[in-house]
């Protein structure tokens, strides 16, 4: 490859990555994301690290309430449906 065509590899790069900041800095941070973006930090490690906890307590009780709502389903159920209203299971 010679340094030539590199070079205008390189340049039609660097114009199309200027025209992505163009176009961010133009729509993004004049719009309704700016303060978003304008106020978005890296967390500290601590905050990371709670957000995770909380986040992994959350997917638990969820999971929880999925399984529960299965056990529901697969022994209530069936026995309210055949036993109490008295319609017959296939």
């Amino acid at each position: 490859m010679s340094t030539e065509s590199s070079s205008s590899f390189e340049q039609s790069v660097q114009d199309r990555q200027d025209a992505i900041e163009s176009w961010v800095r133009r729509n993004v941070t004049k719009g309704s994301w700016a303060r978003i973006i304008r106020m978005a930090r890296k967390p500290s490690p601590e905050e990371f690290r709670r957000t995770s906890i909380v986040c992994g307590i959350g997917l638990f009780v969820l999971g929880a309430i999925g399984f529960l709502i299965l056990l529901l389903m697969d022994n209530t159920l069936p026995w309210l449906i055949h036993d109490v209203f008295d319609i017959p299971l296939p």
